[in-house]
């Protein structure tokens, strides 16, 4: 299985990486402008954290809007990734109005794909100062926290997902386990 993790430019990008790694993927880490042709082998994509206010200066995201459209595969974007996500189908993000930086009790809904098995109330770590505010009309809204009502996303008939927190680091509760619950998602999508 090949899952790439697209770099935005985010901190955390190589540990996401390396929680592919550990899970025994064949991974590799690719700058957000690569040709698409350079990621067309791959079976999943992880669209990575990153800085840029996507509200605000988006074409930082490089060519995250290409791998959406053209890559049947599953994708998962993980905060300014999920940001992205949401504006390029349709939704809004902006800055939040309680900014997350540090722990976050997280509220899933259920039969959430990325959240299964897992409680239904996970302590997270977030970092962000934009957040989606309205997610596309094809996503559904499948964990809230008390500043952020929009904390996760599963689009109703693609496999694409989004995390506004980061579940590679050690803080997320249970986030290997969620990448685990995606990379089951590529080995269905890939039978």
């Amino acid at each position: 299985m090949k899952v790439y993790v697209i770099d935005n430019g985010g901190q955390w990008t190589h540990r996401e990486w390396r929680v592919l790694k550990y899970l025994g993927v064949d991974t590799k880490i690719v700058p957000n402008k690569a040709p698409f042709e350079s990621i067309a082998d791959a079976d999943g994509l992880v669209l990575s954290g990153g800085s840029p206010s996507i509200a605000t200066d988006g074409k930082r995201m490089g060519n995250n809007g290409d791998y959406l459209d053209r890559a049947d595969i599953p994708v998962l974007g993980i905060c300014a990734g999920m940001q992205f996500m949401s504006t390029h189908f349709g939704g809004s993000t902006g800055p939040a109005d309680v900014p997350e930086y540090g722990k976050v009790t997280l509220r899933v809904e259920e039969g959430a794909r990325l959240f299964q098995d897992l409680p239904r109330e996970l302590t997270v770590w977030a970092s962000h100062n934009d957040e989606v505010k309205g997610p596309p009309s094809e996503f559904a809204v499948v964990a809230s926290s008390d500043s952020c009502e929009v904390q996760a996303i599963e689009h109703e008939s693609r496999p694409l997902y989004g995390l506004q927190f980061h579940p590679e680091v050690e803080n997320t509760e249970r986030g290997t386990d969620m990448f685990r619950n995606f990379l089951s998602v590529v080995e269905e999508w890939k039978r």
